[in-house]
């Protein structure tokens, strides 16, 4: 008995030497809207998200600036050395002259089978899937903040619950005490009652350590710093929608409409489509219209340079013709590849859609089996509530022994448990669907 009393105080007193270096200074008060914005802006997932979409925009612009035409500017400059024979002299000489030529030249396609328009549209799509993605990552995020502050209230009512449960043997203890003393009860009874306060503080201390882990659960998903102190305040509590009721197939056609990563998937599917087109255009004619205009200076003449600029200026315009005739069958694969991802993408799309329905059937089903447990907790809590009341008067008068007393409190502190788990877990369900649905808490 004194070796479990020992223990005890130990982890009494460890918890709370660990509660103060923890909670060094001025704790950082974060509301449940606070951690939403914070998990927006700082979460890896969604900053992810953010870069792929940024990086699909640059994507959609160099394919807008396909179709504008190309300029070059071509300048060479050149040092020549030679050997000539002077006839006048009759003799051979070197030379050292200096030459530089210019020029600007430009390229516009004109007509390439449609592969620069798939290519766009197939950007575009890409654009709008990476949109989606990050509304969907977002929508995650936002979730994951909710279902850790259901689990912080959770694991503070359990806390509650065994504060109580403990602060209710200790007084039962007082009236034992009391009884022993009198002589109407044995000293067995105070001794069980001792190990039952003992073992209700360590749950108390159990009961802590799983809300300090809750709170580690919320700062790794808001990408805190571990070292700081924090304040997470829950939203205030509503009441538990016991009264609201879902249809299933309307869930599921909600889902269909409003999923972002149903829509991120179709898009793709847009997207593959465009590039069979592009593939395909490979195999047709290109057009082109090209310009040049140049001139040239050599130091060689007796011209001055802006002489021999304007003299040696010209400027050409062509159009030009491609026609594949023989490419080793590279437009030929490449299509065939293009098909075979635009299949994939319509598999894809399938098993979505399906992956989806199932998701709203589950959370459908949990939130029902939810309200039940709640009904089934609160019939539990009732009945154990009165089970201990009717106990402990027979005990006063002498009818009943200690340990039925102790196991009727026993089944009232499980009673009061799954009552607050189930709660809880209610509310949790019914974010569950709405975000099964598609639906988000906050943008």
């Amino acid at each position: 008995m004194k070796l479990m009393f020992c223990l005890t105080a130990g982890a009494l007193a460890a918890a709370s030497a660990a509660g103060a270096q923890a909670g060094g200074g001025t704790p950082q008060r974060i509301t449940y809207d606070d951690a939403v914005a914070i998990a927006l802006k700082q979460n890896v997932s969604v900053k992810q998200a953010e870069n792929a979409a940024e990086l699909n925009n640059a994507t959609v612009s160099q394919q807008q600036k396909a179709f504008l035409p190309s300029l070059s500017l071509n300048v060479t400059g050149s040092n020549n050395v030679g050997r000539n024979f002077s006839q006048s002299e009759g003799t051979i000489i070197n030379q050292q002259s200096q030459a530089l030529s210019t020029g600007l030249s430009s390229s516009l396609t004109l007509f390439d089978g449609g592969k620069n328009i798939s290519n766009l549209r197939s950007a575009r799509a890409d654009q709008e899937a990476s949109e989606q993605d990050l509304t969907r990552t977002r929508q995650s995020a936002v979730f994951t903040v909710a279902s850790n502050f259901v689990s912080l209230t959770n694991a503070n009512e359990q806390l509650k619950v065994q504060q109580e449960n403990l602060a209710a043997l200790q007084s039962q203890e007082l009236q034992i005490e009391a009884f022993v003393k009198a002589g109407s009860r044995p000293i067995a009874d105070l001794y069980q009652q001792q190990a039952s306060v003992a073992n209700a503080q360590l749950a108390v201390v159990q009961a802590q350590r799983t809300v300090d882990l809750a709170k580690v659960d919320l700062i790794q998903t808001l990408q805190l710093d571990p070292a700081g102190t924090y304040e997470f305040v829950a939203p205030a509590a509503t009441d538990v929608a016991m009264d609201k009721t879902y249809n299933l197939d309307s869930l599921v056609a909600l889902a269909y409409t409003n999923r972002a990563d149903l829509a991120a998937q179709s898009a793709r599917v847009e997207a593959a489509g465009q590039d069979v087109k592009a593939a395909s255009a490979s195999k047709l004619p290109t057009i082109s219209l090209t310009g040049s205009y140049s001139t040239a200076y050599n130091s060689a003449t007796d011209l001055s340079i802006a002489n021999q600029l304007d003299q040696r200026r010209g400027g050409g315009l062509g159009v030009g013709v491609s026609i594949p005739i023989f490419d080793r069958g590279s437009a030929s694969a490449a299509e065939q590849k293009a098909q075979i991802a635009e299949s994939n993408a319509q598999l894809a799309l399938s098993q979505q859609r399906q992956a989806i329905a199932l998701d709203v059937r589950r959370a459908y089903l949990d939130f029902s089996s939810a309200k039940q447990q709640l009904t089934a907790a609160a019939a539990q809590l009732a009945a154990a509530q009165k089970a201990v009341e009717a106990t402990q008067a027979r005990y006063k008068v002498g009818a009943a022994t200690l340990v039925e007393v102790s196991q009727a409190q026993a089944q009232e502190v499980s009673a009061a448990s799954a009552l607050a788990t189930a709660r809880n877990n209610l509310v949790l369900q019914e974010k569950a669907i709405e975000f099964a649905v598609g639906g988000t808490a906050r943008k």
